[in-house]
């Protein structure tokens, strides 16, 4: 027999240590993204199951749960991703002219895992701006990103780019079928050249040899100087070029402790980005800790296409790749009805103290906080005393 209390597979209870690490890390995000300007938005874990899944949100069919709305006897549905509902927000509810600058944080639900470690009950943190075409948003955007992950502590970081223009450029003519397109999309992303070799070779000549040269395209600014070199002149190919190569120069400029490559074959996401689209990871780590990129068709379900960028990363996989975070300092006191003390825990929780008060039988039991002082009477008054001279 199942014991009642057992949770569901790939979901799990967040212990005080992560807890505060994860609550920490959403509060200083949220600031950070302030700062930049971006208002932040609360959308529903629930909506009607079309609108969810309408446009961009189509894709996470198979990752959303799935439910009977008991009032109106609707399909309803539980939120896979945020950024479809904020960009229902942008078209709908704001509807501004111009540029919008929206973030939000909180749990997504899926309905399978993406990888066999993952939870599926993410705490999803994005940002995204609507309403700008041009590389500047682009740029705050990355900036954003790694402010944020550098503010977390993560050490050394990696970006790599890419641009959904350049293979969509080259199958534009070839009339290639929609699910050939995403086989060839797939064996890119996974490098697979057999796989390519196999699905290219109704493409013409000058195609099929350009996709194969994707595969060895990924690197530093020597990938894109090549790229100009073994890929046709297509404008759309051109111009992503243009725009790697003109990110990365202001990314190392105002980064310097990053590592910015290009992977050119590199197509997660494709159905989704239209433009540059980018990973973080971590030095040595082969799962990203974000990902976003240029998504100019998210709006157009809604009826309001207009030019988004954005990114996204869950809180709890970003806790993780933390190094392990010390206690908090905290101040120990007894537990007293002396008014005198109960004056002095306010006071000092007030200024913003951690004062754990000892209840009578548990005078050693701080569990969560590293109380380095306390609280005793000294010459008939209340005073602090660090532990470490006790």
């Amino acid at each position: 027999m199942t014991s009642a209390w057992l949770l569901p597979e790939h979901i799990a209870d967040v212990l005080p240590s992560e807890a505060r690490r994860i609550e920490e890390l959403r509060r200083n995000l949220l600031d950070l993204a302030r700062s930049y300007g971006f208002e932040l938005v609360i959308p529903p874990m629930l909506e009607h199951l079309e609108s969810l899944l309408s446009g961009a949100g189509l894709g996470h069919d198979l990752k959303t749960f799935k439910l009977v709305d008991q009032l109106s006897g609707r399909m309803l549905g539980v939120r896979a991703d945020t950024t479809p509902q904020v960009a229902r927000i942008d078209a709908h509810l704001l509807n501004r002219q111009g540029v919008a600058r929206l973030c939000y944080c909180g749990p997504v639900l899926h309905a399978r895992p993406d990888s066999p470690l993952a939870t599926r009950e993410p705490l999803q943190f994005g940002a995204e701006i609507y309403g700008h075409a041009g590389l500047e948003a682009d740029l705050e955007i990355q900036d954003l990103a790694l402010d944020g992950l550098a503010a977390a502590g993560v050490g050394r970081l990696v970006l790599d780019m890419g641009d959904a223009r350049i293979v969509r450029s080259l199958l534009a003519g070839e009339g290639t079928p929609a699910d050939s397109v995403t086989g060839i999309v797939a064996a890119l992303t996974l490098k697979d050249r057999s796989a390519v070799e196999t699905l290219v070779a109704g493409c013409s000549a000058s195609v099929r040899d350009a996709l194969l040269a994707l595969l060895d395209l990924y690197g530093g600014d020597e990938v894109l100087a090549s790229a100009r070199e073994r890929l046709p002149a297509l404008p759309g190919i051109t111009a992503a070029l243009d725009d790697l190569a003109w990110l990365g120069r202001h990314l190392r400029a105002a980064h310097p402790g990053i590592e910015v490559g290009f992977d050119l074959s590199d197509m997660s996401g494709y159905a989704y980005y239209s433009g540059v689209r980018f990973s973080v990871y971590a030095t040595g780590s082969t799962d990203a800790l974000l990902r976003g990129g240029r998504y100019d068709e998210v709006g157009a379900v809604f009826g309001r296409n207009r030019p988004a960028v954005g990114f996204s990363l869950d809180l709890r996989q970003l806790s993780a790749a933390m190094p392990a975070a010390p206690l908090r300092a905290a101040i120990r006191a007894p537990w007293s009805e002396d008014a005198a003390l109960r004056a002095a825990i306010r006071a000092l929780r007030a200024g913003g103290e951690t004062v754990v008060c000892a209840l009578p039988g548990h005078e050693h039991e701080t569990q969560e906080f590293d109380c380095d002082r306390e609280l005793v009477v000294i010459d008939d008054h209340w005073t602090l005393r660090s532990l470490a001279t006790a």
